[in-house]
């Protein structure tokens, strides 16, 4: 295969996303990748193209990012490696020392300032120092209950309250997913991984105070509830589910301006799950309503929504967030 041009891309991580990112990466026009990074010890044996099913030969996998950053020196590093900021960040760092932009599935990245706002003001500075922008997008957060809604607004005057609802049947998703939102267990020991901060899914919060900043508010205080949902038959799936048995979880944000509601959204992830589908409702004049019958399909979406971002971090400076990207390509 020839080289081919485009903008020179590292992936950060080979799990489930970081391999549907990579062969988007090499579906598309825009992009070139050079290396892929992951300190798994069993994917070093391989060649990338085994792991991904697809044609790219003569790309290699490090364990360590230096020589991969090196190669795309001036290219964007792609990461998909943890959902918390604050593990992210010295992988950031050294992609920034080696003259790369970042754009990362990260979700709290998506808006760190909700819960780490030093960290993320002394990440941002040292963006703008190097002249590089760094972004964390998503289905969820990163799409779905916070651009799309904000892109909404558009056709609508002031918004006086945000309802957006995903609902997701895991069955149909990738088994790491069914697991981490408690498929199988007892109810019991449900509430007790919640209680630990083992269960449920981070970045709604921040999906909450991006729907109402794209909205044109800005959020004093945001709630989160996360509930079991109980599957009431068995589910043959690749986390088998009995009948009684946690299929899954439903989680609800809500934000507030001045102690009122402007924000509530609600997220179903569960094994079975009826009626897939993703919905955004504003009240405002006029009204909006949009509803996407089955949902977005979230892997194979997460990596186009981080390909599509990577051709347009190049343009951005600072830590930046989905509301800063171009609405279209």
């Amino acid at each position: 295969m020839a080289d081919r041009g485009g903008i020179p891309v590292v992936v950060m991580g080979l799990g489930d996303i970081g391999r549907a990112i990579a062969r988007a990466v090499l579906a598309g026009p825009d992009l070139r990748l050079v290396a892929a990074v992951d300190r798994a010890p069993a994917l070093h044996s391989q060649k990338l193209e085994a792991l991904l099913g697809v044609p790219c030969p003569n790309v290699p996998v490090y364990a360590e990012p230096s020589k991969a950053f090196a190669a795309a020196r001036g290219g964007v590093m792609l990461q998909a490696t943890t959902s918390s900021f604050q593990d992210v960040v010295p992988q950031i760092e050294q992609a920034l020392a080696a003259g790369l932009s970042v754009v990362s599935t990260c979700e709290e990245l998506a808006f760190p300032w909700l819960r780490f706002k030093d960290e993320a003001d002394a990440l941002d500075r040292l963006c703008l120092k190097k002249d590089l922008g760094v972004l964390g997008v998503g289905v969820n957060p990163g799409f779905a209950l916070d651009r799309l809604p904000a892109f909404l607004s558009q056709v609508a005057g002031p918004v006086r309250h945000i309802r957006g609802l995903r609902v997701v049947d895991a069955a149909k998703r990738r088994p790491a997913l069914q697991r981490k939102v408690g498929a199988s267990l007892t109810e019991e020991v449900f509430e007790a991984a919640v209680d630990r901060g083992d269960l449920g899914h981070i970045g709604l919060a921040e999906s909450a105070a991006l729907a109402a900043l794209g909205c044109g508010m800005e959020l004093d205080e945001v709630e989160e509830e996360i509930e079991p949902i109980l599957a009431d038959r068995d589910h043959d799936s690749a986390v088998p589910v009995k009948k009684g048995q946690v299929a899954g979880m439903r989680q609800v944000a809500t934000g507030f301006v001045d102690g009122r509601e402007v924000v509530r959204l609600d997220v179903t992830i569960a094994v079975g799950a009826e009626e897939p589908r993703d919905e955004v409702e504003l009240d405002a004049d006029p009204p909006v309503k949009v509803q996407i019958p089955g949902g977005l399909a979230g892997d194979q979406a997460t990596a186009w929504l981080v390909v599509n971002a990577a051709t347009a971090i190049g343009e951005l400076r600072g830590l930046v967030t989905v509301l800063d990207l171009p609405s279209g390509r």
